[in-house]
């Protein structure tokens, strides 16, 4: 196995005719890894929620690149039918799905609701790339060679509970508490989406979780802005300035995720510094509560029923027989 203590972008394979899909590639750690995904080759679709933003970050690659190749698409998470539009768009221009990085978040905000009436953490968060990926499941295990879901999750994760009596905090609300639920999702969907590849006999598929460590991005801000709270906004921005790496050094657990050899399914890869706050990425465990085989098979029955969306996973060889 390589040495994750020096793994940087230097160490990114050739991607040249792949293709990968960040969601949330117009800011923060989605901007660094589609940046540095398209310098080595890959060709990127940048798929965001404002296309007018992100037409101008991929200007600013470009300016950088000028060989990269992005094409920036609409998405909104928080919207199930522009999920299916977005599926339906992709599968109708491109053949080939080789890496699908879960990216796009929101963080500690207050209570609001999706276009689907979630709440709006736990909709975009899990249930929405739940079903982006349901939905791009038949690309991914139709495309030849290896390919892989990434799901960036958060060490917040380890704070987080599956309230299945208010999911979607309708009878109390606590904005950390709801950002913890929906990451924990990130990495029990990533898991049971690993074992069921795994029990269908899919080889070739891999599910990985990820998280950032403490990165400097502007998902700290979003939760203060919509709050109007000058005071919290102050102390995010103090704690990213004395605590925080930069959004290209928290970019690394999901691009070593996406691409490194050693790596098999169902791995947490994060930060191997201080806390794991910070530092390269390497494998590493995440809380008790997100290795809960039974909690993730219900938190799946639910996702599913939620959103309308079943993966079409193909029979095992030993059910077949």
């Amino acid at each position: 196995m390589a040495n994750p203590e020096r793994w940087t972008t230097e160490r990114l394979p050739d991607l040249t005719d792949k293709t990968v899909i960040v969601t949330g590639a117009n800011s923060g750690l989605g901007y660094e890894v589609t940046r540095a995904l398209a310098r080595n080759g890959a060709s990127v679709v940048m798929a965001c929620r404002r296309t007018n933003h992100a037409m101008t970050v991929k200007g600013r690659i470009l300016t950088e690149l000028p060989d990269a190749t992005l094409d920036v698409r609409e998405l909104d998470l928080a919207d199930s039918e522009s999920i299916r539009s977005f599926v339906d768009d992709f599968e109708s221009e491109y053949d080939d799905l080789h890496v699908l990085c879960n990216n796009a978040g929101v963080m500690a905000i207050p209570r609001t609701e999706t276009e689907d009436g979630f709440e709006l953490q736990f909709g975009v968060n899990h249930l929405g790339h739940f079903a982006l990926t349901g939905l791009l499941f038949d690309s991914l295990l139709e495309t030849p060679g290896e390919t892989r879901v990434v799901t960036q999750s958060s060490g917040f994760h380890e704070r987080g509970d599956i309230d299945f009596d208010d999911l979607h905090g309708e009878q109390e609300y606590d904005k950390w508490a709801a950002y913890a639920q929906s990451k924990l999702a990130n990495v029990l969907f990533a898991y049971e989406l690993d074992r069921r590849l795994t029990d269908s006999g899919t080889e070739d598929v891999l599910s990985l979780a990820c998280h950032p460590g403490y990165a400097s991005t502007d998902l700290q801000r979003r939760g203060p802005e919509r709050e109007g709270s000058l005071i919290r906004l102050w102390a995010m921005g103090l704690a990213n300035a004395v605590f925080a790496q930069s959004a290209e050094r928290g970019a690394l657990p999901m691009l070593y995720a996406a691409t490194a050899d050693e790596l098999i399914g169902g791995e947490y890869v994060g930060p191997s510094g201080l806390m794991n706050m910070r530092g390269s990425p390497d494998v590493q465990p995440s809380s008790e509560r997100s290795y809960d085989e039974k909690l993730a098979r219900r938190l799946w029955d639910v996702s599913e029923g939620l959103t309308g969306v079943t993966y079409g996973f193909p029979q095992s060889k030993a059910t077949t027989e």
